[in-house]
């Protein structure tokens, strides 16, 4: 039944496909690791369906005095009758279609969790009604059993519960390039993909030092999706630390392997011509002698590309090596990257393309 549910599970663009088609009607429990986006799903669909109102409910600090609790109201002729309010994060009392995600419903004290069944199946919950055009998912980390297994079978029924997989690092890479990510940590995770290994997938804790496992004592730290995207953000500012800061900020964020390991790229990523350097004068700035280094400067010009360097880039990039060209020409024509009208419309890069035979459609 495992290999089943591995085989069957959806990316995060599937998962939130299948949202979007079905969430008005069926809701989706969404099983994932965590760290591993399922968050972001919210963001998808409110990008999709703007007429929407986005809502999240932390049902960590839920009771069941968030779901209903009563209050008396009274008709003209003074009789008196009970109705039931709600948490003002599930949105029922919005008078507009929404999108409630229902995050960490696994989590979730028992009696919480039968009081939003209904609310799952027949979307009521206290005296409201949703909206009929109304959205509705949950999410959950990857339990030892599973969350699907801590459902009495009544409530399992009401719903659909689906693997997310994490995101690989061509993924992330990708992901990392259009969301601004720190081009020492792109180089890095390009070097070490196993750090998007899921614990599910790995029998010795000890095989992958990285990444979360159950089984491994005292590993409080460890590689995610999220926890790197927060390292990023460390990195940003490490021009204005001193690097043991930065490292112990870093071991306590992704753990201490992966700290340690970032610590030589990092050193790597001081030493690369600043992007000031390369627009001012891209015939003669220094080029990187390591491969992590040329990799480096790739993915931070793809990240920062605007049309005061695109130009200057372009020149730069003819004095790389073949497999630098390639790595930025592939990163570049991705249907996702943000910046790819700049990229396109560049007559440098387009007359490298024919030269090169790699015909692209340019933006107008």
């Amino acid at each position: 039944m495992t290999n089943i549910i591995d085989t069957y599970s959806l990316d995060i663009n599937q998962i939130a496909g299948l949202i979007a088609a079905t969430g008005h009607e069926v809701t989706t429990l969404v099983e994932g690791d965590m760290g591993s986006g399922k968050s972001s799903i919210l963001s998808l669909l409110a990008a999709q369906f703007p007429g929407h109102a986005a809502c999240y409910a932390d049902m960590t600090t839920k009771d069941l005095g968030d779901v209903t609790i009563p209050n008396i109201a009274k008709l003209d002729n003074g009789t008196g009758y009970v109705t039931y309010l709600t948490n003002e994060e599930f949105g029922v009392h919005l008078d507009q279609p929404i999108i409630l995600m229902i995050d960490e419903f696994g989590k979730a004290n028992p009696a919480v969790k039968l009081a939003m069944l209904r609310l799952m199946l027949e979307r009521k919950i206290g005296s409201y009604t949703l909206h009929p055009e109304s959205i509705v998912f949950a999410t959950t980390n990857l339990g030892a059993e599973g969350v699907g297994d801590l459902l009495p079978p009544h409530a399992r029924n009401r719903m659909s519960v689906v693997r997310m997989r994490k995101p690989n690092a061509d993924t992330w890479l990708e992901w990392g390039i259009n969301n601004n990510i720190d081009p020492v940590l792109l180089s890095w995770v390009k070097d070490n993909p196993q750090v998007f290994q899921s614990f599910t997938d790995v029998r010795d804790p000890e095989e992958n030092p990285y990444i979360y496992h159950p089984q491994a004592r005292g590993r409080t730290a460890f590689v995610t999706p999220r926890s790197l995207a927060l390292y990023s953000k460390t990195l940003a500012k490490r021009s204005k630390l001193p690097a043991q800061v930065v490292t112990a900020h870093g071991i306590g964020l992704i753990g201490a392997q992966a700290a340690l390991d970032l610590q030589a790229y990092i050193q790597l990523g001081d030493q690369l011509p600043t992007r000031k350097a390369i627009i001012d004068d891209p015939e003669n700035a220094p080029i990187p002698t390591s491969v992590a280094a040329v990799c480096m400067i790739v993915f931070r010009a793809m990240s920062s590309m605007d049309r005061e360097l695109v130009r200057p880039w372009h020149t730069y990039l003819n004095r790389l090596s073949a497999d630098a060209q390639g790595l930025y020409v592939n990163g570049v024509r991705k249907p996702d990257y943000s910046k790819k009208h700049i990229v396109m419309n560049d007559a440098v890069f387009t007359e490298w393309c024919k030269a090169n035979g790699f015909l692209f459609t340019v933006d107008q």
